[in-house]
């Protein structure tokens, strides 16, 4: 039992090892390639560089209020979407004949590109915040309605039925049939409207100017300062991390008691 535990360990800890094997491999090529001069250091400049530059914006006031600005424009879009969604999707997914009548408008609306509104954004609000909320919204609503919608679908209607001729109210059947079936789909859902929703934030500061990230790394490409360039984008990529890593992390927590998660820690 001691050596199969063992094993299971050395296993489980493998893809951690080698996703930091591969990570230090990719810092230690973009370091040489550029002092090989493979790349010219000005379009690529070394790892050693980058990280300097990110040093320095770490010292920067102006760096941390960018971060605050993307960071609250994420989550007040992701809020915003999240809730809509899951209201949303809870009473189209409940009424059969509301469903039918929504689904065709729901597969018109839903692969439009949130780019396409940069234009209606800017004309409504400008540069302020509002525009880049329209943007986030708009591209993470979808994704957590879609997601409740294969919820609702989802509830085993024998139970359903069980529960409304026990006479349950429709909030009971709602709190106690629907709504646990349904729970590790909306999850699903904010976990990948949280990522959508930092991929627009950055969008919209980077094409329209919105204060944010975004907007630095505009600002420091059109300066040619390209390693704080890099240095920024480096850190909306350890953003877009620690956000998918929160987001499953509370998906297991809060999901503790549903099968599949307590497979998914069994394996």
């Amino acid at each position: 039992m001691t050596t199969a535990r063992r094993g299971s360990s050395v296993q489980a800890g493998n893809p951690v090892l080698l996703g930091v094997a591969g990570l230090a491999g990719l810092l230690l090529i973009l370091e040489l390639v550029p002092r090989l001069g493979l790349v010219d250091e000005k379009y690529l400049p070394p790892t050693s560089t980058i990280a300097a530059a990110l040093a320095d914006e770490a010292g920067d006031p102006a760096f941390w209020t960018a971060l605050s600005d993307t960071l609250v424009a994420w989550a007040i879009g992701l809020a915003i979407a999240v809730g809509a969604g899951v209201l949303a999707g809870l009473v189209i997914g409940s009424v059969p004949v509301l469903r039918a009548l929504t689904a065709s408008t729901i597969e018109f609306l839903r692969p439009i590109p949130s780019v396409a509104l940069i234009p209606l954004a800017v004309l409504m609000f400008g540069t302020a915040i509002e525009s880049t909320l329209l943007l986030v919204v708009y591209a993470s609503f979808w994704q957590v309605l879609v997601q409740v919608l294969y919820g609702v679908a989802d509830v085993d209607p024998v139970a359903f039925e069980t529960a409304r001729s026990f006479r349950f109210s429709a909030w009971a059947r709602i709190r106690h049939v629907l709504w646990p079936t349904a729970l590790p789909y909306v999850f699903t859902g904010v976990r990948l409207a949280a990522s959508v929703a930092l991929v627009l934030a950055i969008t919209a500061e980077l094409v329209i100017g919105s204060p944010g990230l975004g907007q630095a790394i505009a600002v420091a490409q059109s300066s040619d300062a390209v390693p704080t360039m890099y240095a920024l984008v480096v850190v909306t990529g350890i953003l877009g991390v620690l956000i998918n890593l929160l987001a499953r992390t509370g998906e297991r927590r809060l999901l503790a008691w549903h099968q599949s998660v307590r497979g998914e820690v069994t394996v």
